[in-house]
């Protein structure tokens, strides 16, 4: 364990991150041992619908579109995210599969962060885990309404082309 009472240069980049604000420096410490940056070109899938989760992002620069398969047709835009934006909730939820594609929309660059071994550290820091269990509430609620949002949207859409007569 770090007994330093200072941030690192990469600890501060993970300080002023909205989504980790308020944490302290121990929780920083942790937070940042299983962070690592990342970058995904235009066009990259970040993550597919049903395989096993085990991380997140932070994004830093560009977008990334979070897209639902149906059985048929093409894929659809739940909703965009951008520069400040979570990427991916499922890594702290069992069975630990992603719920959407995610698809980077230009060059994006992020943090990854180990879902895995935030959840070992969940176990040991148990205010670590409700913190990081709060914020993630947050995302899930943001992408629970992005994804109603876009149900309303279809279903005008099909009922403008199922026109009664």
């Amino acid at each position: 364990m770090k007994t330093k009472n200072t941030l690192t240069p990469n600890e501060a980049v993970l300080a002023a991150l909205p989504f980790l604000s308020g944490l302290n420096l121990q929780q920083l410490q942790t937070v940042g041992d299983c962070a690592m940056k990342s970058n995904f070109a235009a066009g990259e899938l970040v993550f597919r619908e049903g395989d096993p989760a085990n991380r997140f992002y932070v994004i830093l620069r560009g977008s990334v579109a979070l897209e639902s398969r149906p059985k048929r047709g093409k894929p659809f835009r739940i909703q965009k995210l951008g520069p400040g934006d979570v990427l991916g909730w499922s890594w702290l939820f069992p069975p630990y599969r992603w719920q959407f594609d995610a698809r980077a929309l230009e060059p994006v660059r992020a943090i990854f962060f180990y879902g895995t071994r935030l959840r070992e550290h969940c176990e040991t820091d148990p205010e670590l885990g409700r913190l990081l269990l709060l914020r993630m509430a947050e995302v899930m609620m943001k992408r629970l309404q992005a994804t109603r949002r876009q149900l309303a949207k279809v279903s005008a859409h099909a009922r403008r082309r199922i026109k009664p007569g």
